[in-house]
C-alpha cells in the first residue's frame, strides 16, 4: 500500500518505518524542515533502540521517504494516518491543534477517496472533529472516512512493540473500512479487534489509565511498608503471584512521568468533566503521584542533615530507560527541589544529558557515575539503567564523601549494598 504518515515524532517515525519494513511505501511528512533534512541524513531526531538501523534499511530499499510536501504525499497515499503530537492544556484538555492543522492539510490535497487513521492519542469524539475539519476544508468533493487506530509503543521498546503488538485496535465506521486495515496490519499476525470509532478512541485512555493505578497502588502500599517496616518488593511480589493482577507495573518508585501517563490521566479526567462525571479515582492517583518526589527529597534532605552546599550526584535523567525523553522526567523535579535547597547538582545519564542541558542548565554532567561518585555527598538513583546495577560499588564508595545513596527506583539490594559499607535508603523498604 503508498502510506502517508504525518509527524515524525516517536509515534509518526516508527508506525513509518514499520509500516515500510512490512513491505509498504511510506512518506513521512512533518512541516518542520529541519527534521526532514536531518532524517534525509540518516540522523534520527529520538533515540529508539534498532530505529535507525531499520530507517536507513528502508531508505535505501526506496520504501520510506521523508518529506515537507504534505499535498503531494497525501495525493499519492491510500490511507493517511495522523500521528502528531496532542500536548495538554494548562486544564488538563488535550490540545488538538496540531491535529486540527493535520487534518485540514489532508482536506487541502485529498483528490479521492482516503482513510484518514488517527493514530495520535485523542480524547473520544476526535474522530468526529477530524471528519467535520476535512469536510469543511476539502477542495475536492470526494468521500473518505475517518479511522481511530490507537498506538500503544513504549518508549525505549518501541520497535518490538509495533512489529509485536499485544493486540491491534482498529475503530471503523463500516466492516469495509476496517478491512482496509486489516489488510495493513495481516502479515503482523496480532489479535485485532475491530470497535466502533468511540470506543476505540477510549480503550487507549483506559489502558494507561488502569496502568497509573497500579503505579500510583504499589507507589501508596510503599509508604504503608516504610512505617510498619514491611518490604514493599516482597508484597508486590506476593500481589502480583495473583494471576488476576499480575507483577507488571508494580514497581515502587517516584512515579509515572514520561510523554503518556500525565497528560492521558489529565485528559481522561478533562473528558469525564466535560460528560459530566467527577473521576475521583483517577484523581486520587495523580495526587499520589504528585506526592512522589516531595518525599524522596525530603527523605534526602533529613538523612543528610540538611541540603545546603552539599554535593548531591543523581544517577539518571530520562523518565525511562533505554529512551532520551526528558518529557515530565522525575529528574527534573527531584533536581529542582534540590536545587533550591541549595545542593549542588551532579549528574549523568547514558544518552539523555544533551536533551537535559536545555532543561537543567544548573547541573554539572559528567561523563559517567564514577566522575558524578567523586566527592559527592550522596547519591540518588532517579532512572533505573541497566548500567548502574553493574557498577563497580566499591570504588563508588571509594570516590563519595559520604557513603550514602538513595534509591527512587530500588535497583539495589538493601542489605547487600548496606553491608558493602553504604547508608542505603530505598522505596517502601525498611
Amino acid at each position: 500500500m503508498n502510506i502517508c504518515v504525518i509527524g515524525t515524532g516517536y509515534v509518526g517515525l516508527v508506525t513509518g518505518t514499520v509500516f515500510a519494513d512490512l513491505g509498504n511505501d511510506v512518506t513521512c511528512v512533518d512541516k518542520i524542515k529541519g527534521k526532514i533534512d536531518s532524517l534525509n541524513k540518516g540522523i534520527m531526531p529520538i533515540y529508539e533502540p534498532g530505529l535507525e538501523e531499520m530507517v536507513k534499511r528502508n531508505v535505501d530499499d526506496n520504501r520510506l521517504f521523508f518529506s515537507t510536501d504534505l499535498k503531494d504525499a497525501v495525493e499519492k497515499a491510500e490511507i493517511v494516518f495522523i500521528c502528531v503530537g496532542t500536548p495538554p492544556k494548562d486544564n488538563g484538555e488535550t490540545d488538538l491543534s496540531f491535529v486540527e492543522g493535520a487534518a485540514k492539510g489532508v482536506a487541502n490535497a485529498i483528490n479521492g477517496y482516503k482513510i484518514i487513521v488517527n493514530k495520535s492519542t485523542v480524547p473520544v469524539g476526535t474522530g468526529d472533529f477530524v471528519r467535520d475539519v476535512v469536510e469543511k476544508n476539502k477542495t475536492h468533493n470526494t468521500s473518505f472516512d475517518v479511522v481511530s487506530n490507537p498506538e500503544f509503543l513504549r518508549e525505549g521498546s518501541a520497535i518490538s512493540d509495533a512489529l509485536s503488538p499485544d493486540r491491534i485496535i482498529i475503530g471503523a465506521p463500516t466492516k469495509q473500512v476496517a478491512v482496509k486495515l486489516l489488510e495493513l496490519y495481516a502479515t503482523i499476525g496480532r489479535p485485532m479487534l475491530i470497535t466502533d470509532v468511540y470506543s476505540a478512541e477510549i480503550i487507549k485512555y483506559a489502558s494507561n489509565a488502569f496502568l497509573a493505578i497500579k503505579i500510583s497502588f504499589i507507589n501508596a502500599i510503599a509508604d504503608i511498608c516504610e512505617l510498619t517496616g514491611a518490604n514493599v518488593s516482597d508484597v508486590a511480589k506476593g500481589v502480583g503471584y495473583d494471576s488476576r493482577i499480575g507483577h507488571a507495573f508494580l514497581n515502587a518508585g517516584l512515579g509515572f512521568g514520561g510523554s503518556c501517563f500525565p497528560k492521558d490521566i489529565q485528559s481522561l479526567v478533562h473528558t469525564a468533566e466535560r460528560l459530566g462525571y467527577d473521576f475521583k479515582l483517577l484523581k486520587d492517583v495523580l495526587d499520589i503521584n504528585k506526592e512522589r518526589v516531595p518525599h524522596f527529597v525530603e527523605i534526602i534532605k533529613y538523612k543528610t542533615g540538611g541540603l545546603k552546599g552539599k554535593v548531591i550526584g543523581v544517577l539518571g535523567l530520562s523518565f525511562k530507560p533505554d529512551t532520551d525523553d526528558m518529557r515530565d522526567a522525575k529528574s527534573v523535579e527531584v533536581i529542582n527541589m534540590l536545587l533550591n535547597e541549595g545542593a549542588v547538582i551532579k549528574a549523568y545519564d547514558p544518552v539523555a544529558m544533551e536533551n537535559a542541558k536545555k532543561i537543567l542548565p544548573a547541573v554539572k554532567y559528567c561523563a559517567n557515575a564514577y566522575e558524578v561518585s567523586e566527592d559527592a555527598d550522596a547519591l540518588a538513583i532517579i532512572t533505573e539503567w541497566r548500567e548502574f546495577k553493574l557498577l563497580n560499588m566499591e570504588r563508588i564508595k571509594n570516590l563519595m564523601r559520604r557513603p550514602v545513596i538513595f534509591d527512587g527506583r530500588n535497583v539495589y539490594d538493601a542489605e547487600r549494598t548496606k553491608k558493602m559499607g553504604f547508608e542505603y535508603y530505598s522505596i517502601g523498604r525498611a
